[in-house]
């Protein structure tokens, strides 16, 4: 960030899954020039590979596709060979650094389904002309987008049966689970096809700082990428939301200004403006929702914090504060990096009545909601001290709710769901669209997530 500017931040939907093609696709369409990517491309020095962008539509909606036109070769590359290519190519640092990170995620993934060393794994499928040109020419692409930081949403893979060089296998194909386990991506199954591929879970896998719903942001651009096939259960694109920060946009005055852009080589069609019913949230709904999946998507750090760190609880005692403030603050904590941020009523001396704000947070984020504690509240001094934190194995999934789709976090105990929360936010936004109470909606979406679970 220079000079005070906005950050820029965008978020991956991948409710229809993800592939190479559906990225470069999203890409294009969300502003970069394909030949940005052709170039990159054509840095590697293999054998020629041309992509090609056209107008597709998608149960409806216009979508952009990009085919990669590649000759038809034999040859076996390794994960050695495959990253000699990479760091031999005159590529920019951040566009071969992601490359590589996505193919060195599925070589792992590779190894430990096949049970081999990393450097002996043959990239059959994913090895293949195509699948190279779609990592670097999606790397090239976000790389130009100029994108801080970049979280996803819990990514369908898919199910049923698929064949590959080695038979018919299982899906979702073990590589996909592989990567996706080993970035902490939240998965749900939900079609009976392969929705995310290899290549598609190593680019979320490798770009991905996080996982969550749509962060608070101000709407730049949008870019939406259609897959090959076409499916009847859901419209088979892949859309990545490109915006700046929306606290920032409200400091500079800029936050109800939506920008236009000369697409170039995408689409251009209007569902590049924001929609009121789904703009940013409020301080206040940032903290009704937020708790950790919002901790998630602003946190400017990696979803995975240090290994082994024990969390940390920061607390002190407040008895001069407005408590119309509140609400602001604890936002602000959750968007420093805190895990979950909560307040306790409690009387202090001489029946002073005060609240205990309690802060959970991963280590490396303690000195970040300190600061925040102090400029968002009057504490003049706090406490901490590690915790052990026993934490459910999580799923995220979604309802429909009279065609509005509302999320569900599902909470599991040694594989058994024993628990499901409805996303506020969601249902708010469908009540709204709906004109129907709250209190109604959400109980439509606790039902159906009962009847599935």
């Amino acid at each position: 960030m220079k000079g005070g500017a906005a950050r820029t931040i965008a978020w991956l939907d991948c409710a229809a899954g993800a592939s190479g093609d559906m990225f470069l696709g999203a890409l294009v369409d969300a502003g970069v020039d394909l030949a940005v990517m052709q170039a990159a491309v054509d840095a590697l020095g293999t054998e020629p590979i041309r992509l090609r962008a056209k107008k597709v539509t998608r149960h409806g909606l216009v979508a952009v596709k990009v085919d990669v036109e590649a000759p038809e070769v034999a040859t076996d590359r390794r994960w050695r060979s495959i990253r000699a290519m990479l760091e031999g190519a005159e590529l920019d640092a951040a566009v071969r650094d992601l490359a590589l990170g996505a193919f060195a995620r599925l070589a792992a993934a590779e190894a430990a389904a096949h049970g081999i060393a990393e450097e002996d794994v043959h990239f059959h499928e994913v090895g293949a002309l195509d699948s190279i040109a779609d990592i670097v020419g999606a790397a090239a692409g976000l790389a130009a987008l100029g994108i801080d930081r970049l979280t996803a949403s819990t990514v369908t893979v898919g199910g049923g049966t698929t064949r590959g060089s080695h038979g018919s296998i299982p899906l979702p194909a073990p590589a996909v689970l592989r990567v996706l386990a080993d970035a902490g991506a939240p998965v749900v199954g939900a079609v009976p096809y392969e929705a995310c591929t290899p290549t598609g879970a190593a680019i979320v896998a490798a770009a991905a700082a996080g996982y969550g719903s749509l962060p608070e942001l101000v709407v730049d651009r949008i870019g939406v990428g259609a897959g090959g096939r076409d499916p009847q259960e859901r419209a088979n694109l892949l859309r990545l939301i490109v915006g700046h920060e929306a606290v920032a946009a409200r400091r500079t005055g800029a936050a109800h200004v939506h920008r236009s852009h000369d697409h170039g080589g995408g689409s251009g069609h209007d569902h590049h403006r924001p929609h009121g019913a789904h703009g940013q949230a409020s301080s206040a709904a940032a903290h009704e929702h937020g708790h950790e999946a919002h901790a998630r998507e602003q946190a400017p750090l990696t979803a995975q914090g240090t290994p082994g760190a024990k969390p940390v609880v920061i607390e002190t005692n407040v008895d001069d504060l407005d408590p119309r403030v509140w609400p602001a603050a604890l936002a602000a904590l959750l968007a420093a990096g805190a895990s979950d941020a909560w307040l306790t009523p409690i009387l202090m001396k001489k029946g002073r009545p005060a609240h205990t704000v309690h802060v959970m947070c991963r280590p490396e984020v303690v000195e970040a909601v300190r600061s925040a504690l102090v400029r968002h509240t009057t504490t003049i001094g706090m406490r901490s001290y590690e915790i052990e934190k026993h934490a459910l194995e999580r799923q995220y999934t979604h309802v429909d709710v009279d065609g509005h789709e509302i999320g569900v976090k599902i909470a599991l105990e040694h594989g058994e769901v024993v628990n499901a929360s409805v996303e506020y936010e969601d249902a708010a936004a469908a009540a709204l669209a709906l004109s129907r109470p709250l209190k109604v909606v959400i109980a439509q979406a606790t039902a159906l997530a009962a009847e599935r679970y």
